[in-house]
């Protein structure tokens, strides 16, 4: 499960945890919750607080983004991966860094057969929000291989831009196969008011349709909570 999250993040862009250490997105800290106006209390009551058949894991995280404990273990986890296209790391969010100084909160849900659903908002202006929309991943990643240790695992991607879920989307997709197993992960990153959710899916039976299904409820909830 481990590679694939990483696999998926660093394709994924915005929420994944992959931005770097760059403020360039978003301006700062300060900065970001002027264009926004809301604090990371804010955005974590806008947070999914239920997701049906799904059992909440903890309590939801709440803070600078890149002081989220699952922002920081996810950046561990990715300092122990090689890839065999070094290029592709973090391919889709190179150009477009995530501000780690900005509101942010994040909350996640697993089931008994080990899938996980994981949901990051993050405030941001609307002009950073879009160009996150707007990445894409490069098509010689579109394949790749990682390795932690001496296991290797191979990678396809699929990447479905120009969603219209909430005030635009963009699905990522990444199915893992590493000895005898497959795990899949489906990433949706969407606008909401003046902010961006990422919304995750990982699981060997991780589908788009219910990635795609817990985003528009994410975003339905971010706008109710978030004036």
């Amino acid at each position: 499960m481990a590679l694939v999250v990483v696999a998926a993040v660093a394709l994924a862009g915005c929420g994944g945890g992959g931005g770097g250490g760059s403020r360039g997105a978003g301006g700062n800290g300060r900065a970001a919750l002027a264009l926004t106006g809301y604090t990371s209390d804010q955005l974590k009551q806008a947070l999914l607080a239920d997701v049906s058949g799904y059992q909440r894991v903890g309590e939801p995280d709440s803070g600078e983004y890149g002081t989220l404990k699952g922002i920081q273990n996810l950046g561990q986890l990715q300092r122990q991966v090689v890839l065999d296209k070094p290029r592709c790391a973090n391919a889709a969010g190179a150009h477009v860094p995530v501000d780690k100084s900005a509101p942010a909160a994040l909350t996640s849900f697993n089931r008994g057969d080990g899938q996980v659903v994981t949901e990051t908002l993050m405030g941001m202006s609307d002009e950073a929000a879009q160009r996150q929309l707007a990445l894409r991943v490069p098509a010689e990643c579109a394949a790749f291989r990682t390795r932690v240790g001496t296991q290797w695992s191979d990678h396809r991607v699929t990447e479905a831009p120009g969603g219209t879920i909430g005030q635009g989307s963009r699905t990522v997709g990444v199915s893992t196969i590493s000895g005898n197993s497959t795990t899949k992960a489906w990433y949706v990153v969407l606008r909401a008011r003046h902010s961006v959710a990422t919304v995750s899916l990982f699981g060997p039976n991780a589908t788009r349709d219910e990635a795609e299904q817990l985003a528009r409820q994410a975003y339905d909830r971010a706008e109710h909570y978030l004036p």
